[in-house]
């Protein structure tokens, strides 16, 4: 029997994210990106709600292509605001559009997306080792100092919350419990 953490036991699909995905560091700048979105598109929800329009998102977001995406117009703001297969939520949908070129500035600022997340965190990747899920604290000072850079840059539904999630999805923040085959054992504790 394989160990995981508790919260991915419900669903087929959120056993596979945490496999193959949660805790893990994109190669692809884009997925950074894919993430801002879904992670935004998810405050309010469950991101188990998320994951089941994911592979609708990269439709209607062109591959989470930040360039595609940020050119998006009225007309495009209409088109996902009909397509059933995403959130259809107007403010989301335009922050989503905004977020692509607050990405893009980020990029071109520091040179990659990942360079900007290793700012809040000086330059490295933060492992902690919690017992149970219980004790994975809900934000933290680096998702608030995150949140607050991002939201001065325009972007929005990006909470400290969301900030957290979205620094651990991009595995910037490991939290994997101790005893999931995922944990890795380095120390390095926020």
């Amino acid at each position: 029997m394989i160990n995981r953490c508790e919260w991915c036991l419900k669903d087929p699909l959120y056993m596979a994210y945490h496999d193959e995905e949660w805790g893990t560091e994109p190669v692809d700048e884009n997925r950074y990106f894919e993430f801002l979105v879904l992670e935004s598109a998810q405050a309010g929800l469950s991101w188990l709600t998320i994951l089941k329009k994911r592979e609708n998102y990269r439709r209607a977001y062109r591959g989470f292509d930040p360039g595609q995406v940020s050119a998006f117009d009225q007309e495009d703001v209409r088109r996902l605001m009909a397509d059933a297969g995403i959130v259809r939520n107007l403010r989301k949908i335009e922050a989503s559009i905004a977020m692509a070129g607050i990405f893009l500035a980020i990029q071109q600022e520091f040179g990659g997306f990942r360079n900007y997340l290793l700012t809040f965190t000086e330059g490295r990747i933060i492992r902690n080792h919690p017992r149970k899920t219980q004790e994975i604290p809900p934000q933290t000072q680096i998702s608030r100092r995150f949140s607050a850079d991002m939201k001065k840059r325009g972007a929005g539904f990006f909470g400290p919350v969301i900030a957290y999630s979205y620094l651990q999805a991009v595995g910037i923040v490991d939290d994997h419990v101790v005893d999931c085959f995922r944990h890795r054992k380095e120390s390095n504790q926020e």
